[in-house]
């Protein structure tokens, strides 16, 4: 599984590094960010959490 997060539509709100610290972070400007595109097995569950729970829709399967 590949995600990407679409920096034109996250409002950083950060709900993906509440969920998924190990995947996700907020850049210094406070927008989300992937730390690691390919998702690891133990954290894709988490990580379809966060794409349902961003309030902007902006994490996506690449």
């Amino acid at each position: 599984m590949k995600i990407t997060v679409d920096a034109d539509r996250c409002r950083g709100h950060g709900v993906c590094c509440a969920l998924c610290p190990e995947v996700f972070d907020l850049s210094d400007d406070g927008y989300a960010v992937v730390l690691t595109p390919e998702v690891p097995a133990e954290f894709r569950e988490t990580v379809r959490t966060a794409m349902g729970q961003c309030p902007e829709r902006a994490i996506a399967e690449a």
